[in-house]
């Protein structure tokens, strides 16, 4: 009878350890998401701010390179509302004179993350040897209310009223080889036109477009906001269209982040994205869905130049997707436009470039936005 109950009890020991490996997984597993709990998500609490991901157990400092432009608003948000903070992160903004400085700054994680455009400078960068990664939305046009379109004199009302109508007229571009460029490009495609049909006029400073058009002596520019919608009030010029006419799905700005950041710090870069991420979604309840509005238009005047509250009621703003989505096939189709072009020197790597890990892993545990 004895060595039945023996026989017997062998069995259950075995069946106990198994169920207790599995909880010692489950345990393990929780622990990568920063001791959050069932998928990631905990009650808010003294111990735990944010409700999801715990903070860090020592203040982590993280350095941004920002120049106050409207696509920032992301980091603005989170740091003034104490999102970085729940985790406990500290941000620091950091200015650099160009973006040539500013790459190899973050190749090297003397910076952590930054905001990029779309150039050919970037890409050759990057082809060269500037190790970087594309990990979110910095910025992209809101459908019919895009954040930079064309804007035509005002004396040209009459006769500019198709984007055909651009033939034979003096157009201010701000960049060659850049997202401006492609945008005027995919307008000209747009309207059946080359680029003998009109005259290109290279002008880097937007106020100098504001100017020119004003004067008469450009007929239109690709202009961005907030002067679009000062000159339109002032009578300077005229909207004209959406760059989401021609260009729906085009990605202006992107996240960049430090291969060291991204790759050997997650604990730190995960919080950091989910931070970015919820200021982003204010930023979205504030202009989309007219949620918290003033509050998030007192945080912009504070870091961008744009600082008169009312204006920004006005403005067309910079689109940022809340679940930090970007246009991928648009930043290969930019790239390919500037190869054809002949300024591409060597070969880009997409699949090494772009990293959207971290990004995804945030909305996993925040869940995703929807509009």
């Amino acid at each position: 009878m004895r060595k039945l109950n023996i026989l017997y009890f062998i069995p259950l020991l075995l069946f106990i350890l198994v169920i207790g490996g599995c909880s010692s997984g489950q345990s393990d597993e929780s622990d990568d998401k920063g001791n959050a709990g069932d998928e990631g998500i905990n009650e808010v609490s003294e111990d735990n701010p944010s409700g999801d991901l715990a903070p860090l157990e020592e203040k982590a400092s993280v350095v941004i390179a920002e120049d106050g432009s409207a696509s920032g608003a992301g980091f603005y948000i989170a740091k003034e509302k104490g999102y970085f903070e729940d985790y406990n992160i500290e941000v620091e903004f950091a200015q650099f004179a160009n973006s040539d400085d500013m790459l190899p700054a973050l190749a090297s994680g003397e910076v952590d993350i930054a905001g990029g455009i779309s150039t050919a400078s970037f890409f050759n960068a990057i082809a060269q040897g500037i190790d970087v990664k594309i990990i979110a939305d910095k910025g992209h046009n809101i459908k019919g209310d895009s954040y930079f379109s064309f804007v035509i004199s005002k004396e040209l009302e009459g006769e500019i009223k198709e984007y055909a109508d651009f033939k034979g007229k003096s157009i201010a571009v701000s960049t060659k080889n850049a997202v401006d460029d492609y945008i005027f490009h995919k307008m000209l495609d747009h309207a059946g036109l080359t680029e003998d049909d009109v005259e290109f006029v290279l002008m880097s400073d937007f106020g100098n477009m504001l100017a020119s058009v004003g004067n008469g002596s450009v007929d239109a520019a690709l202009q961005i906001e907030p002067l679009i919608t000062q000159g339109s009030q002032q009578g300077i010029h005229t909207r004209f269209g959406d760059t989401t006419d021609y260009a729906p799905e085009a990605q202006i700005a992107m996240v960049l982040g430090s291969p060291k950041f991204i790759t050997e710090e997650k604990d730190i870069s995960l919080r950091f994205m989910a931070a970015y991420l919820k200021g982003v979604r204010d930023y979205n309840d504030a202009f989309i869905k007219g949620e918290g509005t003033d509050e998030v238009i007192q945080i912009m005047t504070e870091y961008t130049a744009l600082e008169d509250p009312k204006l920004w009621e006005d403005v067309a703003v910079t689109g940022l997707n809340p679940n930090g989505e970007m246009f991928i096939d648009d930043i290969k189709s930019q790239y390919e436009m500037y190869k054809d072009n002949g300024a591409i020197s060597g070969e880009f790597d997409f699949e090494k470039a772009i990293d959207t890990s971290i990004t995804e892993k945030a909305v996993e545990i925040l869940g995703e936005y929807t509009p």
